[in-house]
């Protein structure tokens, strides 16, 4: 990805990054353990969002953020149908990506989902009886307009319930999974001498498609995936200094187009870095309250940094979830969360790799 779009890659693995999962997670699950006695609820950040199941900690689909849009939000997202899948045959599909104007390639991607497991590019009508055959019956699914701008960003909003205006918390660069070629070696060769991108080649529920005899030329830049999650080699880069009154502005407008939406993140495509900053995008998708404030995941920050960062947005997530209890809204049990990821995980498991 060219400078001009997302800046220089990270050169290095985070220091957060390279630490287990389970590990990194202490912390964060003590500080939540910590807030949800001092606001007498271990599940109230399920009332962030009032509207959207559990608020968008777990366990919500997409198709409850979209539906949620007034016309000024819905006209800055990405087009998409959706199926339920068992119900709906190739044709069904190619007649109502016409009735919504899309064409392939788009994007297929489940309605619950997480970290971009499920998520296809499909090509061609092939493409389309693959995914219908190896999607899980009874499970609903999207295809959405495939936006082709080379930038990708996801822009973490919080607005408190009495405030009139919200801002951006952080602002994640993602830089796909991508190799560079030198003029010598295989796409293989340059995979193998990338810790990055060994991730994608080990990465369960994902599926690598590339020549691996090919050599690309000096320069060339060939992407390995549709999705940029560091489980499959992408990169995280904080991009907050990219934040302006004019990105503010425009993403602050969509979330108050969205109802009663206080805290989440919109992921988006854009052209350039200066077309970003003046708040022209696209959304591909909204996050909760379950959004990771994975900004912080840029590896020129130290642990304490990264945990800085993390526990801020958790105090709000708290503070703002606490003013919409006192407005009324009600969290959910911790058995209807438990239940909620559970059923979310299982759902996971049955999907076809990302490719």
């Amino acid at each position: 990805m060219h400078d001009s779009v997302a800046g220089a890659p990270p050169a290095a693995t985070g220091r957060f990054e390279q630490l287990p999962k389970a590990l990194n997670l202490i912390p964060m699950v003590a500080q939540w353990l910590w807030l949800g006695l001092r606001y007498g609820s271990l599940t109230l950040p399920s009332c962030a969002n009032p509207g959207i199941t559990s608020g968008g900690l777990v366990g919500e689909g997409k198709l409850e953020y979209f539906r949620a849009m007034g016309p000024l939000a819905r006209s800055a997202t990405a087009e998409h149908v959706d199926f339920v899948a068992g119900e709906c045959t190739r044709d069904d599909v190619l007649a109502a990506l016409a009735d919504a104007g899309i064409s392939l390639p788009a994007v297929a991607k489940p309605d619950v989902g997480w970290c971009g497991y499920g998520v296809r590019l499909l090509h061609d009508t092939d493409d389309i009886d693959d995914y219908l055959r190896r999607f899980p019956d009874g499970h609903r699914f999207l295809l959405q307009r495939y936006l082709s701008a080379p930038g990708e960003a996801g822009l973490f909003y919080v607005r408190e319930p009495d405030a009139t205006s919200g801002r951006l918390l952080g602002i994640l660069l993602r830089h796909y999974p991508a190799v560079t070629g030198n003029g010598r070696d295989s796409v293989a060769t340059l995979v193998q001498h990338d810790e990055r991108l060994q991730r994608a080649l080990r990465a369960p529920g994902h599926e690598l498609r590339f020549d691996p005899d090919y050599v690309p030329t000096v320069g060339e830049r060939m992407r390995l995936s549709t999705v940029a999650s560091t489980r499959v080699g992408g990169a995280y880069a904080d991009g907050s200094e990219h934040a302006t009154a004019a990105l503010t502005a425009r993403v602050d407008a969509i979330a108050r187009d969205m109802g009663e939406f206080h805290v989440g993140r919109f992921d988006v495509r854009y052209e350039s870095l200066d077309a970003l900053r003046a708040g022209d995008f696209r959304i591909m998708e909204v996050n909760g309250a379950g959004s990771e404030a994975v900004h912080a995941w840029d590896p020129k920050y130290s642990i304490r940094d990264v945990y800085r960062i993390v526990f801020e947005k958790q105090r709000l997530l708290f503070r703002i979830s606490a003013a919409n209890r006192a407005r009324g809204r009600r969290p959910i049990s911790a058995l209807a969360l438990a239940r909620l990821y559970l059923a979310q995980q299982r759902a996971i498991a049955l999907y076809p790799p990302s490719n």
